[in-house]
């Protein structure tokens, strides 16, 4: 492995931009939500039942962290910035989907893997899963208790909207075991809200949200999206306040990244929206927001995600962003178990039959890449905004820290990152522009670091 990286070959989508103003004009846009990277070997369609039968058989330790990831995939209404809509919430359908469900959530628990350590973390995503019925929610978290290994501070957490999210099914969760709730605002801002096909309109959120908090019997959390259309520098302070007005213990501030096929790219393509906000526009929300909470003493627990107390951890995002292992129950929900990927079937018939045949409803498994730990290293430090050095070289088991120097003293030159060393202990640490761009340098030094890995050495 070479000493040090020759940084002279890379052009500004690897180097950022050298300008006085680098957290509005460091990069041209941010191309991604998430930083991937890795070459994965895909599994042969014969091989995945076979496979995924000896993975999850899998007993030795020492084991991983790991969570559990349930997906419901219905919505009653699309929301324009939304790529991932995949079914029209139908209650038929529902009830037909909840026991194929039901009968994979015990399959899975049987399995000897699952049973061999605890899990620290459950997350109910979708989709809504609040759109399943009160009865559904209590019975979801009390078969993931009946049969699941859960750590004794384990997190479960149910996603949602507010809309019809009632005290009957509040006081159904928590009669499931539920303890922190996450729903998507967005915005509080009514039009905002109606021209992204948000139900509900100010006040009805407002007031809800401020409800489930005042009954102080869970974190009650909210994400926020600043960049959407109609949404100017104005409104997003207003929403700023009206979090924190809520009373609520958590909230995440998420950039709109403008994704293909959304029906808001054809809206605004027709004329029938506004352009949504521009990179330099999201920056200074980002600004915005960051500042907000420091004044308001916030507790920072990553570059998008603060706290009002310590009763929010927000365990479930900050572990599947590390090397624990997901294992995925649902269709459409994907995970990682023993270095190999998995994909559950997205549509439901497909689903439904594997499930009654009593196989794993997988679509898709592959083997993870022998490099995939350094880049899930990268990824947690880029999110919680600093990169352990003795954390990386561990992860590659040789010094990857001191080979990329150059390229983080580039960007430190560039104003994303500062370098600072205490004793023999080093750290990259993100610098406001950094955490705005921090997807995109996560995703630049994801693809330094597997060319270096790939290119066949002298």
């Amino acid at each position: 492995m070479p000493v040090t990286l020759d940084t002279s070959v890379f052009d500004s989508d690897i180097l950022g931009e050298n300008t006085p103003d680098p957290l509005r004009f460091g990069f041209r846009r941010k191309l991604s939500a998430h930083a991937g990277g890795g070459h994965h070997a895909p599994i042969t369609v014969e091989q995945i039942q076979p496979l995924a039968q000896r993975v999850l058989q899998q007993t030795t330790p020492p084991f991983n962290k790991r969570c559990l990831y349930v997906h419901i995939p219905f919505c009653r209404v699309r929301c324009t910035y939304c790529s991932f809509f995949e079914y029209a919430s139908s209650q038929r359908l529902i009830d037909d989907y909840f026991a194929a469900l039901m009968a994979e959530l015990k399959c899975k628990a049987s399995q000897p893997w699952t049973q061999a350590a605890p899990f620290q973390a459950v997350y109910i995503g979708g989709g809504t899963p609040t759109d399943l019925t009160a009865a559904q929610i209590k019975q979801l978290g009390t078969m993931i208790r009946r049969y699941f290994p859960l750590a004794t501070d384990c997190e479960l957490t149910l996603e949602g909207r507010i809309n019809r999210f009632n005290d009957e099914m509040f006081d159904s969760a928590l009669e499931g075991g539920f303890n922190r709730f996450s729903f998507g605002v967005q915005s509080f801002d009514t039009q905002v809200r109606r021209q992204a096909k948000r139900l509900d309109d100010r006040e009805v959120v407002l007031k809800r949200i401020s409800e489930l908090a005042a009954a102080d019997q869970a974190p009650i959390v909210i994400d926020l999206l600043y960049g959407l259309p109609y949404q100017n520098i104005d409104v997003w302070r207003h929403d700023l306040d009206d979090f924190l007005d809520s009373g609520a213990h958590g909230v995440d501030l998420y950039q709109l990244i403008e994704m293909g096929n959304t029906p808001m790219g054809k809206m605004v393509e027709q004329g029938r929206l506004p352009q949504p906000a521009d990179t330099i526009t999201k920056a200074s929300m980002f600004e915005i927001g960051v500042d907000y909470m420091a004044k308001h003493h916030l507790r920072r627990l990553s570059v998008n995600h603060w706290a009002r107390d310590n009763r929010e951890r927000s365990c479930y995002n900050s572990l599947a962003k590390t090397t624990a292992e997901v294992l995925p129950l649902g269709a459409g929900a994907g995970g990682n178990v023993g270095g190999y990927g998995f994909m559950q079937h997205r549509k439901l018939e497909r689903y439904m039959d594997d499930v009654s045949q009593q196989h794993f409803p997988l679509a898709m498994m592959v083997k993870s890449s022998s490099h995939a730990v350094i880049n899930t290293t990268i990824k947690a430090g880029f999110d919680r905004g600093v990169l352990v050095a003795k954390e990386l070289d561990k992860q590659a088991g040789w010094p990857l820290f001191s080979y990329c120097l150059p390229l983080f003293e580039r960007w430190q030159k560039n104003g994303f990152v500062t370098l600072e060393q205490h004793g023999s202990h080093r750290y990259l640490n993100l610098t406001l522009a950094g955490q705005f761009w921090s997807v995109t340098l996560a995703q630049a030094l994801i693809q330094v670091v597997t060319t270096a890995i790939s290119k066949p050495q002298p």
